[in-house]
């Protein structure tokens, strides 16, 4: 592996990864949610967790999706390594998402697709 890769790797806090939080923010069809509402919990959830001091190096990492090809009741979320799969993760819900499954480890039962 080269250094610099590696650097860049542990710059991010990718070594020390304990969650990894994935959300489709608005596919370019918008059949789940419209691009906006996606972009807009996109753009919370990185605010979030840089305000709890989680991402990164605080050992939770996030990726945006374009699709899960689910389309229904997004924007979608999936935690892992638990394999747990969320719907209609606005700003208010991945707030829960985050608070109750990603720090206290209980997903939230009233969101979850499985």
């Amino acid at each position: 592996m080269s250094r610099k890769l590696k650097e860049k790797a542990e710059e991010l806090g990718i070594n020390k990864t304990q969650k990894h939080i994935f959300i489709c923010a608005g596919a370019d069809e918008g059949k789940c949610v419209n691009k906006d509402e996606g972009q807009k919990s996109w753009k919370y959830i990185k605010k979030r967790l840089a305000e709890l001091d989680l991402a990164g190096k605080g050992g939770i990492q996030r990726t945006k999706a374009d699709c899960f090809r689910i389309c229904a009741k997004g924007p979608l979320a999936v935690v892992y390594p638990d394999g747990v799969w969320y719907h209609s993760c606005t700003p208010k819900v991945l707030d829960r998402i985050i608070d109750e499954h990603i720090v206290n480890g209980k997903p939230v039962d009233e969101f979850r697709i499985f």
